[in-house]
């Protein structure tokens, strides 16, 4: 009886997480099968993710882009901003979490408590004092806005970065200062090497994040020359014409495959990094 309570209990374990599953993934698969369906016929036939005839020229005009802008543009575009981005995010994060975590200074639980406030603030509340800084400085209309900040540093990386550090046993910097290291010496040599799956972790969700980003881009960015994938989708909607949905679910569909990509190779970095495991005997 234990036996077939266990084997009863697995099998209701893994029917929830189909059904669950079956959710998540359904979005995904309606708007690949859209990408293959006449324009026309999108809404049409909604409920079927069986298409009638696979229109792959969907692609092809959609990759086509607008007023001689190809999607290509639109692809390098957001391929800069993320790249960037994410790397200025996590050099100055993982520095921030070392000081933090490692580093006595004065104010520094107020400094802490500062920036975890600002983890809570709505990015509604300061969009507007944050445009009329950069409209000051003349940044419009270009990728400043978009890059620059991430190289001051994410609360949330700081946060998830710094309590992996913390994990670390203080003795390996007590041992590497009694070899000469100071403090930079011990960032680079000890600590570096053994945040990798935090600093991964963070990599990830950073990229997503901007790759991902729609109002930045819609407020900051007025040339069509300039706009990232996710704003390019939005010039398939024209209300004064017939939207080309099936091109529009094909481009939507190609915007994906960087994260899906990016997420299998790195997943395993994920699972390490959030658990904060640290050392590990």
């Amino acid at each position: 009886m234990n036996k077939k309570s266990k084997r009863t209990k697995k099998i209701i374990q893994h029917s929830i997480m189909i059904v669950f599953t079956a959710l998540m993934i359904y979005p995904l698969v309606w708007m690949l099968s859209s990408s293959l369906k006449e324009s026309s016929s999108v809404f049409v036939d909604a409920h079927s993710l069986i298409p009638k005839g696979l229109h792959f020229e969907n692609y092809i005009t959609g990759w086509q882009g607008f007023g001689g802008i190809t999607f290509s543009t639109f692809f390098l575009n957001s391929a800069i901003i993320a790249v960037v981005a994410t790397v200025g995010s996590i050099i100055s994060s993982t520095i921030i979490a070392y000081g933090f975590a490692r580093i006595k200074f004065a104010g520094k639980k107020v400094w802490f408590i500062c920036m975890m406030l600002t983890m809570m603030l709505p990015f509604e509340m300061v969009m507007i004092p944050q445009y009329i800084m950069f409209n000051s400085f003349g940044w419009i209309d270009t990728y400043l806005p978009l890059i620059l900040p991430t190289f001051f540093g994410i609360p949330f990386f700081i946060f998830l970065i710094m309590q992996f550090i913390r994990t670390i046993p203080i003795e390996l910097d007590e041992a590497a200062r009694i070899d000469g290291c100071n403090s930079l010496g011990i960032f680079f040599r000890i600590i570096v090497p053994l945040i990798v799956p935090a600093m991964m972790t963070s990599a990830i969700f950073s990229f997503y994040w901007r790759w991902d980003d729609f109002m930045g881009p819609l407020i900051y960015l007025s040339t069509p020359e300039k706009y990232p994938v996710s704003l390019a989708l939005k010039l398939f909607s024209d209300p004064n014409s017939v939207t080309n949905w099936g091109a529009m679910f094909a481009m939507s569909t190609l915007s994906i495959v960087p994260i899906f990509v990016i997420f299998f190779f790195f997943q395993r970095y994920i699972v390490d990094g959030i658990s904060t495991s640290g050392l590990k005997g």
